[in-house]
């Protein structure tokens, strides 16, 4: 069995979501995933994308995959790769396959002069956790993760939320003053 890994291509967006849907499964997400073909083949082989995705193939098929974009760094004041998704089919899981991908993105990471390579691992998936620092990676435990989306989302962007903006003297730049202009 020969583990290869290559860079997904126009016309995949369908495996891509395949795969994307096996993991949300996975991870009792099914709930929130929305993205669609079309999307998937919109944000990956534009002009400018600004998210890629790798497909380890065993002897030619399409086995896992890992999507990823980059990140930046202000400490390190350096670029780095954010893995959003990995996935290996679970019939192929314990061959090598993840860490044939994590390999992959890691020395791309050292190609590149990147600072860093990082991801999120929800807290209940131990087989993953396992996994990961075995390879050397730690856990960020000391940081909370925060997400604003949908109606939320739209709420902040148009001002209707974050009222404690006013107490902190950030009302100013609405206005266009504390801008220096």
């Amino acid at each position: 069995m020969t583990v290869t890994i290559r860079s997904a291509r126009p016309g995949e967006a369908g495996l891509i979501l395949n795969f994307v849907q096996k993991l949300s499964a996975y991870e009792k997400l099914d709930h929130e995933l929305v993205a669609t073909e079309a999307m998937l083949d919109d944000a990956l082989f534009c002009d400018n994308p600004r998210v890629f995705c790798e497909f380890a193939e065993l002897d030619g098929v399409p086995v896992g995959f890992a999507m990823w974009f980059y990140n930046f760094s202000t400490f390190r004041g350096r670029h780095g790769i954010y893995l959003e998704d990995l996935f290996v089919e679970p019939e192929h899981q314990g061959h090598g396959i993840g860490k044939a991908l994590l390999r992959h993105l890691a020395k791309r990471c050292v190609d590149e002069g990147l600072g860093r390579f990082e991801w999120w691992v929800l807290d209940w998936n131990e087989p993953s956790i396992a996994f990961y620092k075995s390879l050397g990676s730690i856990s960020m435990d000391e940081w909370t993760v925060f997400r604003v989306t949908d109606a939320a989302l739209v709420e902040l962007a148009e001002g209707r939320r974050g009222n404690e903006a006013v107490s902190l003297g950030l009302s100013d730049f609405e206005d266009g003053e504390g801008r220096g202009e």
